[in-house]
């Protein structure tokens, strides 16, 4: 894969972290989350809250390769991982009963990525 041309050392380790979990496990949904990571920064990932609600169901575990933001409303607890939450989303979804992860929780989590589902 294409090295990350990013200057954010969070990210690039969250992204190695997300390559070797891949190769470790032989799991290629943390690969693709990985790539669609190292994406520039105006092509990644800005998820709302009530997408979120629209396309998951109450349990649901969602990657996000990018930021969640607040508008909408949620009403089922659903567990979230992203690289970012913003401050009224992760409120949002604390208060429906769900859980705010980040990427490098979700791997050591769930290490075959079974159930996760990824969303852009």
């Amino acid at each position: 894969m294409k090295k990350s041309k990013t200057t954010n050392t969070v990210l690039q380790r969250t992204i190695d972290e997300l390559i070797q979990t891949s190769y470790r496990e032989d799991v290629n949904i943390w690969r693709d989350l990985a790539r669609r990571l190292s994406r520039s920064r105006s092509r990644r990932a800005e998820v709302n809250v009530g997408k979120l609600a629209r396309f998951t169901k109450k349990g649901d575990v969602v990657a996000v390769p990018g930021k969640i933001l607040g508008s909408g409303v949620i009403e089922h607890p659903i567990t979230v991982a992203a690289f970012n939450f913003s401050a009224s989303a992760a409120e949002k979804i604390a208060r429906a009963g769900g859980k705010c992860l980040t990427l490098s929780e979700l791997v050591s989590n769930v290490p075959k990525g079974t159930n996760v589902r990824i969303m852009e």
